[in-house]
């Protein structure tokens, strides 16, 4: 089950943008909550961002080669309907940060402290950690920029399937491809057996994470197949559409997460870069993430419930980048 927590501001919900790639504003500053037992959150002390391993070997400069799309793979996407004058899917903007190579991406190893901001405003950059992950819609290429300079990397979280009504390029989803309630506000399963439509408004997204200079991307809410998504949709549909999503990440030189769906870690191994996973702990089900960390990839995770003394010491053995966040992920955070 999919257990992922996402609020997002009432304003960007009301807000009427047409251009998929218009960025939101961006401002600076924001405040940690108190934390659960009452007293003030102090950001930690992170390994260095050029922590050893982070990368891979097998080219100069230590990163994985990118996977190409296969033959007939859409190059950059593209939304029908978006209006002239906006910046094309794959292109960068005067003044925003370069994307990664094409021929090279991050390849983030276990044990990197993180944060995972999707909520609570701008984010806070004060945190002292290697990565980050935060909302690509919201974001725009000045606060991927900012985190560079700090020596960051930065993950870009989008919606991969199921639509949302207040994302601007919601208008580009048919019907047709809209299926049950998720359970969240203004949010509705994608068909994800419809390659044909989808791929071209993922690649769209992705090139949107590219040209504002995000690393790797953290597609959400990607196992239909064992919810009720409206559509008769089998685990085989949901491999298809996973691996379509990691063949757009690659070919964009982006590394990709894949979240939580552990029923299909053994059969996507191969072709994600890191785990994203929320509440192993809570539900016994750490072991089965513990692959990715055998195979050198990072596992980024969250509890909500527990407090750090009730999980820490098995994800820290297992090689986690775990902490305790707040569901609205705002930017407190109470890290092993």
């Amino acid at each position: 089950m999919n257990r992922r927590t996402r609020l997002l501001p009432t304003a960007l919900a009301l807000a009427t943008a047409t251009a998929l790639l218009a960025t939101s504003c961006s401002s600076s500053g924001s405040e940690d909550d108190d934390s659960a037992d009452g007293s003030p959150s102090t950001p930690p002390t992170a390994a260095a961002p050029s922590t050893p391993g982070t990368t891979a070997p097998g080219t100069p400069d230590g990163s994985t080669p990118a996977t190409p799309d296969p033959p007939g793979a859409t190059a950059t996407g593209g939304v029908p309907g978006t209006p002239s004058g906006t910046t094309a899917p794959g292109t960068t903007p005067p003044g925003t940060t370069a994307p990664p190579a094409a021929g090279a991406r991050w390849q983030p190893a276990p044990g990197l402290a993180w944060q995972w901001q999707l909520g609570g405003g701008a984010v806070d950059q004060s945190v002292d950690v290697p990565v980050y992950d935060i909302d690509g819609f919201e974001n725009d290429a000045s606060v991927v920029a900012a985190l560079h300079a700090k020596g960051r990397k930065v993950i870009c979280y989008v919606n991969a399937g199921s639509w949302e009504d207040f994302r601007p390029d919601s208008a580009a989803f048919t019907k047709s491809l809209q299926g049950s309630d998720t359970g969240w506000k203004g949010e509705k399963w994608f068909d994800i057996r419809k390659l044909d439509q989808l791929k071209p408004l993922m690649a769209a997204r992705f090139d949107m994470c590219r040209s504002k200079g995000f690393d790797a991307v953290e597609p959400d809410t990607i196992e239909a197949y064992n919810q009720n998504s409206g559509f008769p949709l089998t685990a085989d549909d949901q491999l298809r559409y996973n691996r379509m999503l990691a063949q757009l990440a690659h070919g964009r030189g982006l590394a990709i997460g894949l979240k939580n769906d552990l029923d299909q870690i053994p059969a996507l191994l191969p072709d994600f870069d890191f785990a994203v996973n929320e509440q192993c702990a809570q539900y016994d089900e750490c072991d089965r993430v513990a692959p990715f960390v055998k195979a050198g990839k990072a596992v980024f995770h969250v509890e909500y419930k527990l407090d750090p003394g009730q999980f820490c010491t098995k994800t820290k053995t297992l090689g986690f980048s775990s902490m305790q966040k707040k569901l609205d992920l705002n930017a407190w955070r109470k890290p092993c």
